[in-house]
């Protein structure tokens, strides 16, 4: 069995990506269970990020690494919270109230600014990253969107993030009234996931580090049915 460190501690994503992953011949590990903190994000695009945290778990552990950064991307405000999406309301000192709390500034800033606006349409992003080793020169990357609208009033209990804001006209539903699975199989980061998935059940096996050596870049937009694209 091959193992993966996560280089997250996000448990949201962490749940995601477990279950995702689930049936492959891996190990997946947190990076917080092997002592390493939480990568800097100075970038101002979610590639650059992604392969800071991936670098930096590969770099402390000797592992192979997988990283993601992603974020919610709205029309009317030229593409903000973007890169910035975590801690889009400012972050606590301290972190003071954990990341539910956190997430609840963050959608309430976001209504805020969206008050008078009529154009609600927005996207999620995610890019996934897996570095072989930290110095990795071609690391395999997969990305995909998932296009909906922001709600003026908070619906549904699961999920996280910005889900209770973000609709899925096709369905009538925010991210965080769909089931999990359901979720999985349309959000951003399950359709990244899916990539990054078929790309290591085809690739894992190279002599050097468990991994094939050709890198690729697989692009997935816009789940099947949603027609609100930006």
């Amino acid at each position: 069995m091959k193992k993966i460190v996560i280089a997250s501690n996000n448990v949201g994503k962490l749940n995601e990506i477990g279950a995702i992953l689930a049936p492959l011949d891996i190990e997946i590990v947190a990076q917080s269970t092997l002592g390493v903190s939480e990568a800097d994000e100075p970038h101002c695009t979610f590639i650059e990020n992604a392969l800071a945290k991936a670098r930096h778990a590969s770099a402390h552990t000797g592992l192979p690494a997988l990283a993601d950064d992603s974020g919610i991307c709205v029309d009317a405000l030229n593409g903000a919270p973007g890169v910035h999406s975590a801690r889009f309301a400012g972050e606590l000192t301290g972190g003071a109230g954990g990341r539910a709390n956190q997430d609840a500034r963050n959608n309430q800033k976001l209504l805020d600014l969206l008050a008078n606006e009529t154009n609600r349409r927005a996207h999620y992003y995610c890019v996934i990253v897996l570095t072989r080793r930290a110095d990795d020169p071609q690391p395999i990357v997969c990305e995909a969107e998932w296009h909906g609208e922001i709600v003026k009033v908070p619906r549904g209990c699961g999920g996280f993030g910005y889900d209770p804001l973000f609709l899925i006209p096709a369905l009538k539903k925010t991210g965080a009234e769909l089931k999990p699975d359901e979720k999985n199989r349309i959000s951003h980061r399950g359709q990244a996931l899916a990539a990054m998935a078929a790309r290591l059940r085809a690739g894992f096996g190279s002599r050097e580090s468990g991994f094939s050596s050709a890198g690729i870049i697989m692009r997935r937009s816009r789940e099947p049915g949603n027609k609100a694209e930006s």
